[in-house]
């Protein structure tokens, strides 16, 4: 557990108001920031939430002009990204809101980087790839997971390669996140648990990363002890909004926590199989967090007994191979008790998709944060296990 505190570390964080009812102050922040014309940028589900018109209304109580972009995917696709850029260009528009879950306000990231650059979005793939700042960008997130909100990640998806790439910047940190747990209200169970297992998949996987630290390490424990309290009871009782805030908090402090920590494993095999099957990022996290676990466990025992620790898991005169079974077996619950038994075959992943799979999972950024190092028959063989 000890790591030394000479090492040199950063930690990147937008401005966050937090709290029911901040969405309502979003023409204010924009105003801010010299808002002329706003591109709106969120999905049909979450407009057919109510959360748009409370932000149209919001901006049109501060004179603002705007106009509203939905054409994004479930998983934000780069045509999508590239079609608003085309409209904010057109539209005049000189600051970007985003409401919705993850894939709203990735593409918004997007967009903000396209017309930032005046490039198609596939050429910045990769770690500090962007040169020119972004527009202003404020995000309203709808789910409690994902944490596009805080981070400096942006997840894209390439249909023609059928494989989601990764863009890594502190530029695309938003400016401004107005973090209102009333937003999840609209979140069906299943969304909420997708959303939950990723936000705690997030907190483990910064625990253990090899750039965690002292900045990062007690977001991303207090991120695991507030959603693995709450999460089975918030899907219970939806329209309690203390046991919403409680996650919202917990999934804030995991972004926090991944975005300047990074991810490992789980991410990195999530987001080729994200991209291959067009799956719900949460899902494909459930589906391999437990096999992924029980693999880096030697590579970082003493934090994965802190993870079992903080989880509720009594660790006193357990040894490590006893500790990995109960923290494996703990997660395994917990993903049954939210709704979810899945594994890759029930989604029609066979072996022979595996080394396509686990060729992209090498190529993605958050491989080189997993605490153990992992070669591609590593990756294959915990794929092999998950099926």
């Amino acid at each position: 557990m000890s790591q030394a505190f000479s090492a040199l570390r950063k930690f990147v964080s937008p401005e966050i108001i937090f709290g029911a009812g901040c969405r309502h102050n979003v023409g204010n922040v924009a105003s801010n920031f010299g808002a002329r014309k706003v591109l709106l940028v969120s999905d049909p589900g979450v407009q057919a939430a109510g959360w748009v018109a409370d932000i149209e209304a919001s901006l049109q109580a501060q004179g603002l002009e705007y106009c509203l972009y939905t054409g994004v995917s479930p998983n934000p696709r780069v045509e999508e990204v590239m079609s608003g850029a085309e409209l904010y260009r057109s539209e005049g528009c000189n600051v970007i809101v985003a409401v919705g879950g993850g894939s709203p306000m990735d593409c918004a990231k997007g967009i903000g980087i396209v017309v930032a650059h005046g490039r198609s979005i596939i050429e910045f793939e990769g770690v500090d790839t962007l040169r020119v700042p972004s527009p202003p960008l404020i995000l309203i997130p709808t789910t409690a997971g994902t944490s596009a909100d805080v981070s400096q990640f942006v997840i894209i998806s390439n249909q023609q390669e059928r494989m989601k790439f990764s863009i890594v910047s502190k530029a695309v940190v938003p400016d401004v996140s107005l973090i209102d747990p009333e937003t999840t209200l609209s979140m069906d169970g299943f969304l909420s648990a997708c959303t939950g297992i990723d936000a705690l998949v997030h907190a483990i996987e910064a625990f253990v990363s090899t750039g965690s630290g002292p900045l990062t390490d007690s977001h991303a424990l207090e991120a695991m002890r507030l959603i693995n309290g709450n999460l089975v009871q918030m899907i219970a009782n939806p329209a309690d909004i203390l046991l919403r805030e409680k996650i919202m908090l917990g999934s804030m402090q995991a972004g926090l926590a991944f975005s300047n920590a990074i991810l490992g494993a789980v991410h990195a095999m999530s987001h080729s199989l994200g991209g291959y099957l067009d799956l719900p990022h949460g899902l494909c996290n459930a589906v391999l967090v437990e096999h992924v676990v029980a693999f880096n466990y030697d590579a970082a025992p003493d934090r994965f007994k802190l993870i079992a620790e903080t989880l509720g898991i009594d660790c006193r005169g357990l040894s490590h191979v006893q500790i990995r079974a109960r923290l494996v077996q703990h997660l395994i619950d917990l993903k049954h008790a939210v709704g979810f038994n899945e594994t890759l075959a029930l989604h029609g992943v066979g072996s022979s998709d595996i080394p396509f799979l686990s060729r992209h999972a090498m190529h993605d950024p958050c491989i080189l944060t997993n605490p153990r190092q992992s070669s591609q028959r590593d990756v294959e063989v915990v794929y092999g296990e998950a099926l």
